[in-house]
């Protein structure tokens, strides 16, 4: 049993429906079906006991520093570099590449309003390694 468990990872956002839409593509956790696009708060609801939702959290300030904390995303299909470019194709921007010869290493992107998140290799990656 968990003493404190984790219910949410927070963002603050400018545009929190926006930025959950983008982590919708990025995580497959769906938009609360009761969040609507003007809520100040927008949660993805995994569905999943026991696994955090993602909530976006309407703030009138821009990010202004580098995160103290990001999520390091694992894709379950496909591999790190088809997901860097899908990620790339939905707004982030790529922020440092740390891809070494081999297959090792991950990619640092951030999202749509500047947070950082970063991409390992995949899970068919890991195995085939």
């Amino acid at each position: 049993m968990f003493v404190n468990p984790v219910r949410h990872i927070t963002f603050d956002a400018q545009e929190p429906y926006k930025l959950a839409q983008f982590w919708s593509a990025v995580t497959g956790f769906p938009i609360h079906p009761d969040d609507q696009p003007d809520d100040d708060e927008i949660l993805l609801d995994p569905g999943q006991p026991g696994v955090p939702g993602v909530l976006f959290v309407r703030v009138p300030e821009g990010k202004s520093a580098k995160n103290r904390v990001h999520l390091d995303i694992q894709p379950v299909t496909g591999t790190r570099d088809e997901n860097v470019e899908r990620l790339i194709g939905l707004g982030a921007k790529l922020q440092a590449d740390h891809r070494r010869e081999g297959g090792m290493g991950w990619v640092t992107l951030t999202d749509p309003e500047g947070n950082e998140l970063c991409i390992e290799r995949s899970v068919s990656e890991r195995a085939e390694a």
